[in-house]
Parts: C-alpha cells; sequence; structure tokens
C-alpha cells in the first residue's frame, strides 16, 4: 500500500542532509520510542521502516536513484532547453497536499501510522485509520495486516492520540469547539471500544479543562445563535453543578479555584443578557449563594429598569434583605426604594450606610435641599449607567434616565398600586441584621476606630466609587437635570397619596416623624433662635456611626418598631411622686442596694458568657457563608493558562513553545536593551549564568545582535527514571545581524541546524538546561 512518506521525512532531515547527519539521525529516531501502550508489533514496524530509510539513503548509488524519483514527484522537471529545470507543481500535478509516497507492505500499515503522529500529520493519521475503525477488528481478519486483534488495538490507539493532539493543536490556535469535537471524538472511540483507559483520562481532563474556554466561545456569538449559546449556558450550569455554585468549594477539574472561578464568572456576564443573567443567577442564589443573591440583585434592578418593570426591582429589594446581615448593601436598597417611590425608605438606607464617597457625592447635590433626594437621584442615574449597565450585553451602551422611568405609564401604574412597605416585618428583619453587626464588631480583629472591612461580596461600586468632582468626558461634574425638582415632588406626592395624606410633602413642610427626619435636623432641630442646618448634612465621624448603628430600638438615633414617633411633650403624663415613708433601720437602708448589685454582677457575668457564644457563632456564620474572595479584581486572562498546564508530560507542542521562549529571551538578552532578566524564563542551569555573563559583556562593549528564529521538532524523549527532564531533538534556522555603536557590521545565516536540547521542569514550567549542535 502507499503511504504519503518519503524517507527524509522519516528519518527528520532535509534533502541537503550528509551521511553523517544521517548516520545521528538514525540513532536518534531509534533510540526514541513511542508511548508504552503500543505494541511490540507496532514498534517492530517502526523501527524497520527507520531502517529501510537509513539504507537507501545512506548507499549514495540507492539515493540517486531515489533522489531523481523524488525530484520528478516534487516538482515538474521541463527539458525544452539544454538544462532541465524544476519547476513548482501545479494543482493539476498534485492529487492532495502530499506529493510523495512510498511503498510498504500490508503487515507495516500500524508503523507508518505511528511514524505519521510522531510527524504531526494527525489529520492523514484520521483519514488513513478510520477505515479500519468501522468493521472493528474483523475488517482485518485476513491477516494480512498481522494479528487482527493486536493490529486493531494499535490503530485505535493512534486514532485517538491523533484527535488528543489534534484538539491540544486547536485548543492552542483559539478553536475551542473544534477542539473539544476532536476530544470528544478520541474519547468516544475508545470508550466504544474498551480500551487503553490511562488515555481516556488524559482526554477527559482535556475536556475538563476546556469548558470555561468553550463558555466563554459559544455566548460570545451572537444573539440568533440560540442554540449554541443555550449549549454554552448548559456548559456553565454543569460546572456550576460540580463546584456546588459559584462561590462553592466542589471540584469541576477545570483547574480554576474559587478565586480564579469568581473571576471567570465576572468575565462572562459581559457576555450574558440580563435575562439570561436573571435566570442564572436567581437559580444559582436558591443554594444558598451570597455571590448570586448580589449577582441577582443587579440582574433583577438592571432588568426591571430597562425594560420598565418595578416589579423586578421589589424582587431584587427582597433578595438585598438575605445580604443585610454580612455585607453593607444600604445604598443598593436606597437605590431600590427610590425606583419604587419609597423616599422616606430611601433616606434611612442612606442614613445607615457606611460607604463615605459615595455618600459625600449625594451630599454634594443636594446642597439646598431639605433631604438627600436629588444626590441620590443623581447617584442612580450614574450607578446605574457606570457600574450596572455594562455588566449585561444588550443594555451596554443604553442610556440611564430616570425621568424616562417615572414617566412611563406601566411604572407609575405599578407604583399607585404598591402598598407602603414600610412595616414592621421589614423593618425588624433589617434592625435584627444590624443586630448581629454590631455584636460582631465586638470581635477584637476590629474592635478599633477603623470602619471593618466586609468579608463578603463587595459591590462593583465600592472598587469604583462615585467622587464628589465626578467627571463625565473629562469635563467636571455634569449638571443637575432640570426634572429632578420636579421628579422628587412628584415621588413625594405620589407617596402621601398612597399613604393617604392630603398635604403634599413640600421641602417647608416639618416631618412628623422623627425617624423620617434628615440625620441633621434629627440632631439639631430647627428654633426660631438658631436657624435650620441643611438637611443633607450627614454626621462624619465614624464612631458616632458605629454607636448610632448599635442602638436599638427607642434610643432616639435609629427608628422605632412602632415608626419611630416620639410623644410629644403635652401628651406626657406628670411624674407621679414617690410617697413619704418612715426613717427605716441602716441595715435596711443597704439591703436593697447590695441585692440590686449582686443582681447586676450576676447578669453581667451572664451576659459575657452570652455574647462569647455569640461571637463563636458568628465568626463561624462569616467562614461558612459569606464569599471568600472578592470581585473587584482584574479578571483572569484565561488564554494564559493554555494547554502547556494541561498536560504534566512534555510534547512536540510543548517542547516547541520551550525553545521559543528561549529564542524570545535571547533576542531580547542579545539585543539593544540586553535584558538579561528574560532569560531566567527560559533559562536554567548552566546556561542561565553563561548567558547573563554574555548579555552583560555585550552591553559593556557596545554591541548587540538581532536574531531571526525558526525551529522544527523532530523528537521528545523523556528520560528514564527522570520525569522532570527530557532530550529534544529540533531542527532550527537562525540568521544573526551583528552590531556595534549602532551600526550593522555583518549578518549571518545558519540553516537547517539540528540541535539537541536537554531541557528540565523547574516551577512546573519546561526550561532549558543544555544544547548542543549535532553534525
Amino acid at each position: 500500500m502507499h503511504i504519503p512518506l518519503d524517507y527524509y521525512r522519516i528519518l527528520g532531515l532535509p534533502i541537503q542532509a550528509t551521511a553523517d547527519q544521517l548516520r545521528q539521525a538514525h540513532r536518534d529516531r531509534t533510540v526514541q520510542l513511542p508511548r508504552r501502550e503500543y505494541s511490540d508489533t507496532a514498534i517492530a514496524s517502526r523501527r524497520h521502516l527507520l531502517d529501510e530509510a537509513f539504507a537507501v539513503l545512506s548507499d549514495p548509488e540507492q539515493r540517486n536513484t531515489y533522489d531523481t524519483g523524488f525530484l520528478a514527484k516534487t516538482y515538474e522537471i521541463t527539458s525544452d532547453s539544454a538544462t532541465p529545470t524544476l519547476l513548482p507543481p501545479t494543482s493539476e500535478s498534485l492529487s492532495d497536499s502530499h506529493t510523495t509516497s512510498i511503498n510498504i507492505p500490508d503487515r507495516h500499515l500500524v508503523g507508518a501510522l505511528l511514524l505519521l503522529q510522531e510527524l504531526g500529520e494527525y489529520e492523514l493519521v484520521l483519514k488513513l485509520g478510520r477505515p479500519f475503525l468501522t468493521g472493528g477488528s474483523a475488517s482485518l481478519k485476513d491477516g494480512d495486516y498481522g494479528d487482527p486483534s493486536i493490529v486493531f488495538a494499535d490503530i485505535v490507539l493512534t486514532v485517538a492520540l491523533a484527535c488528543l493532539e489534534l484538539g491540544r493543536e486547536q485548543w492552542q490556535h483559539g478553536q475551542y469547539e473544534n477542539a473539544a469535537e476532536a476530544l470528544d471524538t478520541g474519547q468516544q472511540l475508545l470508550l466504544r471500544e474498551g480500551l487503553f483507559v490511562s488515555v481516556r483520562g488524559e482526554i477527559q481532563a482535556d475536556l475538563y479543562k476546556l469548558r470555561p474556554y468553550r463558555v466563554l466561545e459559544l455566548l460570545a456569538l451572537p444573539e440568533d445563535q440560540t442554540e449554541e449559546r443555550l449549549a454554552g449556558i448548559q456548559l456553565l450550569r454543569e460546572m456550576l453543578h460540580e463546584r456546588g455554585g459559584i462561590d462553592g468549594s466542589g471540584n469541576d477539574q477545570s483547574g480554576l479555584n474559587i478565586d480564579d472561578f469568581l473571576r471567570f464568572i465576572q468575565q462572562l456576564r459581559s457576555y450574558l443578557t440580563a435575562a439570561e443573567q436573571q435566570v442564572l443567577f436567581e437559580e444559582e442564589a436558591r443554594r444558598p449563594s451570597a455571590v448570586a443573591v448580589y449577582l441577582a440583585v443587579y440582574a433583577l434592578m438592571a432588568r426591571g429598569f430597562a425594560d420598565r418593570q418595578p416589579a423586578l426591582i421589589r424582587r431584587a429589594k427582597q433578595l438585598l434583605l438575605r445580604l443585610s446581615s454580612r455585607q453593607d448593601v444600604h445604598l443598593e436598597q436606597a437605590v431600590c426604594t427610590l425606583l419604587l417611590g419609597q423616599t422616606e425608605e430611601a433616606s434611612r438606607a442612606l442614613e445607615l450606610s457606611q460607604e463615605y464617597e459615595p455618600i459625600a457625592f449625594i451630599r454634594e447635590h443636594s446642597q439646598g435641599s431639605p433631604d438627600l433626594l436629588p444626590g441620590l437621584c443623581r447617584y442612580a442615574e450614574h450607578w446605574l449607567q457606570d457600574e450596572v449597565f455594562p455588566h449585561f450585553r444588550d443594555l451596554a451602551r443604553k442610556r440611564v434616565a430616570l425621568k424616562d422611568y417615572f414617566a412611563d405609564p406601566q411604572v407609575q401604574a405599578y407604583l399607585e398600586e404598591l402598598p407602603n412597605e414600610s412595616d414592621a416585618q421589614e423593618w425588624s428583619h433589617g434592625q435584627a441584621s444590624r443586630e448581629v453587626a454590631s455584636v460582631r464588631e465586638l470581635r477584637p480583629a476590629v474592635a478599633s476606630d477603623r470602619r471593618p472591612e466586609p468579608v463578603s461580596i463587595p459591590r462593583e461600586s465600592a472598587a469604583r466609587p462615585l467622587r464628589p468632582a465626578l467627571s463625565v468626558a473629562g469635563g467636571d461634574a455634569p449638571p443637575e437635570p432640570r426634572s429632578t425638582d420636579a421628579l422628587i415632588e412628584t415621588a413625594r406626592a405620589r407617596i402621601a397619596a398612597r399613604m393617604g395624606g392630603t398635604a403634599t410633602l413640600t421641602s417647608d413642610r416639618a416631618p412628623s416623624n422623627v425617624a423620617t427626619m434628615p440625620a441633621a435636623e434629627r440632631v439639631a432641630p430647627a428654633t426660631a433662635d438658631s436657624p435650620t442646618e441643611p438637611a443633607s448634612r450627614l454626621p462624619d465621624d465614624r464612631a458616632s456611626r458605629r454607636d448610632r448603628s448599635r442602638t436599638g430600638p427607642g434610643l432616639g438615633s435609629g427608628p422605632r418598631r412602632d415608626g419611630g414617633a416620639k410623644r410629644r411633650s403635652e401628651d406626657v403624663p406628670p411624674p407621679v411622686r414617690p410617697a413619704q415613708r418612715r426613717s427605716q433601720p441602716v441595715w435596711r437602708r443597704w439591703l436593697l442596694p447590695a441585692a440590686i448589685l449582686f443582681g447586676v454582677m450576676t447578669a453581667g457575668f451572664g451576659l459575657a458568657q452570652v455574647l462569647r457564644m455569640v461571637q463563636a457563632s458568628s465568626q463561624q456564620a462569616i467562614q461558612t457563608d459569606t464569599m471568600l474572595v472578592p470581585l473587584d479584581r482584574p479578571l483572569v486572562t484565561l488564554e494564559a493558562a493554555g494547554p502547556q498546564a494541561a498536560t504534566a508530560a512534555l510534547t512536540n507542542t510543548t517542547a516547541k513553545q520551550a525553545i521559543e521562549s528561549w529564542f524570545s529571551a535571547k533576542s531580547a538578552a542579545m539585543g539593544p536593551e540586553h535584558a538579561a532578566s528574560k532569560l531566567e524564563d527560559a533559562l536554567t542551569e548552566p546556561k542561565l549564568s553563561e548567558w547573563r555573563k554574555a548579555s552583560q559583556d555585550a552591553k559593556r562593549d557596545n554591541w548587540y545582535k538581532q536574531y531571526k528564529h525558526a525551529v522544527k521538532v523532530n523528537s521528545v524523549e523523556p528520560t528514564k527514571d527522570k520525569p522532570d527532564q527530557a532530550t529534544v531533538l529540533a531542527e532550527v534556522s537562525e540568521t544573526t545581524d551583528y552590531y556595534e555603536a549602532g551600526s550593522l557590521v555583518t549578518s549571518t545565516t545558519d540553516q537547517n541546524l539540528r540541535v539537541q536540547y536537554n531541557l528540565a521542569r523547574k516551577d512546573s514550567q519546561w526550561r532549558i538546561q543544555n544544547w548542543q549542535v549535532l553534525q
């Protein structure tokens, strides 16, 4: 049978190879052995083809005859003149991409496939090997190819390995779905035949590591390719299931730890629409997952505002209550309640927030107003535009305008029918959460004047806070829209009407509920002798904020469970004076104080024990319920992981990458910049010290070199009993331009150098330890 190979390719040599190069190549190729899964028959067949190629090319007469036929097949020979001319082949003269072939006995089929596999001709291996797999070993029963069961197993192994290497090659070129198809083909073949469990494990490991790349590639497709994008979402769901959620500790075999996976989730958000994110993250939030809850809040608020569906914003508000015990989400709650027209709740949420820079921005844009609503409107617009919408594929370029939102008839109808949600149930839930947070602040680790760092998922707005001097497109802060005041007054009027009041909530109306008054008015009420302070002022002292958050109902600085209304002084009955009593003996006078003192000491001891128990339980809750890492850091670039990290063994591909890394480091170290530090990424001792010194000498003597390289890896041979070492045989072409004082002196070219590289693995990366140019 004819196999598209030639003797030069079998030995990995060019046609100009010398006799010494032939002997060295034959020796190297015979020493290098294929994978241990191959049968002795396959190894012997491969060796026979190597010996045959060497025998023909080492004999001058046979080589001359072979070269004539080789050139005739490779080129069109014209003899119109006295001297024959070699012309490149035309499309009519080629039957396929391989123009030369050799005729081999059928029994050496497996050896030929093995050589093609080593040369990287994976598509050709699949083309030649697949016809023998359709009928199983019965297709080889005539015995022309050898023992049917042995030959069939070797063909299955060669085809499966071709699928594996082809998948890794396509993975390297960013064709992730094609890579998955090739890997899955090899996996299914091995599963069907029940052979080579170890190879099947390698393919499965690559398929697991490939899933994040496939998810990103599929989700990045246009929205009209619904089927493919749904396949990407399904892959993501499978990964989430195996991990136990976004912040779960399960192993999905992708190689991503919790930190990297959270960044991966953040990275893919920009490829998902708001509706897709809502469905996905609401489903994940039921695990439960604090990260998924927060991402679901983003999706609900974005979609609710963009699609004019306040019901979704109301659901986001309910989800925020689940986070309030672990995270300061009062700003998000303020925006939610503002979009629902609940201005009093929005003001209360702002008073409880400890996000100082956003609060400063809100206060700055509320100057001259009795409350913080103008600044909150401005902050809500910027937050939705800059922090929320960019993370949704269908909303990234959409403009945010509160005026258009509140002017929508569907929004107005929903807000008119929305019941008053300032009830005791929601408020008591938030108050209980703040009490838990106050107990957690008793821990010594955070018992200082500094505001404790959040232990749960931080908002992206905390990573890029809106500052008082916010600029847009390089200018100053945008002017306040003219419709803001009218919008606020309309919202106040709507709230008053829904509460059954007849008077409008204008700016000169004195609040009747102390809990709903701005912070500055609660601290210093206006009197006839003291002018009213700006309503937008909030206490700047952090200690006062912390102390206020720890107080419970009825302490004057926080809202009461019954609405927070204080009784007027004229409604309080006069105090009852105690009746006059007769003088008592001395021991009776001290008996009651002593009993009180004893009771106080006993209660204090019991309270201390309770606080210790609460502290321990809160620490345990922090460790189990909160997110382990934030999302405000740059996303991991997944392409950096690549197929090189997918396998520990050195392959032709990874060997070529290591050699090319050395060429890049060499160009940097010996180039105009003399960047010797690059050598550490490609070399190890003894070559590292040698080339460091060469770079320093070149810099001192004011000369440098510029290189152009090309490399082809012919073989990779692991060192026996040393898994971290290997020998690589490669063909290298190098062009060198030599400069002195910035002027070109000479230029040399070395082509088809046969170099033997000794590689060592250090810190999970293959580096070159030594090399030798072969004759």
